[in-house]
């Protein structure tokens, strides 16, 4: 099966190999696994040249960008910005980022890494711009997401340390994934893996990609890459 350009699949061969593939799976490859205080796994150099270009140069605008707000993503619902079909279609560069993570052979290694179920899930990509003020609450991601990759493409003063923050069930952050540029933290949303961001000061543009894996249940498809799975 492959994808019609309104995002939806359609008829053709989907087992061809993409050309970036040999990147992202040499950084899957080289994955460090953590167990506290959950399972994840921590990545290096997980994007490609041209989609981390296309990310660095993707500027939605002022409004797209935020600091202060009440602990959730949520709350921002209206100014968030994703790879949708239509962005596809105006950038190459994204178009690539979700041909490559969409790709059967990403799916396959990422669920021989972690385990996640990723049959029937479609692809939802949001690039965050957090400023001085932002902080996340601890969450679990649990529901319809079926796998997380936080990648941090934060450059400049203090950026490597702006990484998530991976907490206990009473909220307490006890480690925190490295926010070094192009790095990745990779875990199966589950009822303990809690995270969030501690308040810390922001110097610049916190941007960050956060690639999910949805199932059918997913309701806000209009953030989808890709269309549902069929």
């Amino acid at each position: 099966m492959s994808r019609n350009p309104d995002g939806h699949r359609g008829q053709g061969h989907r087992g061809e190999r993409h050309p970036d593939q040999g990147h992202l799976d040499r950084s899957l490859a080289a994955a460090r696994a953590g167990s506290w205080p959950f399972p994840h796994w921590i990545l290096d150099d997980m994007l490609p040249p041209e989609p981390r270009a296309a990310l660095l140069a993707w500027d939605p605008g002022p409004a797209a960008a935020g600091g202060e707000n009440d602990g959730r993503r949520a709350a921002r619902n209206g100014r968030r910005i994703f790879v949708t079909p239509a962005r596809r279609r105006r950038d190459a560069g994204l178009a690539a980022l979700a041909a490559l993570f969409d790709a059967p052979p990403t799916r396959a290694a990422l669920q021989a890494l972690c385990g996640a179920r990723l049959a029937g899930t479609a692809l939802r990509l949001e690039l965050c711009l957090d400023t001085d003020g932002f902080w996340l609450a601890p969450h679990t991601d649990i529901g319809a997401k079926r796998l997380t990759l936080l990648v941090s493409l934060s450059m400049g003063p203090g950026a490597g340390g702006w990484g998530t923050d991976l907490m206990t069930a009473d909220g307490r952050a006890v480690a925190r994934a490295s926010g070094a540029f192009n790095s990745g933290l990779l875990f199966v949303p589950g009822p303990q893996t809690w995270h969030g961001f501690v308040r810390r000061p922001i110097h610049g543009v916190r941007r960050s990609l956060i690639v999910n894996f949805v199932g059918a249940d997913w309701r806000a498809v209009e953030e989808l890459a890709f269309g549902p799975a069929a």
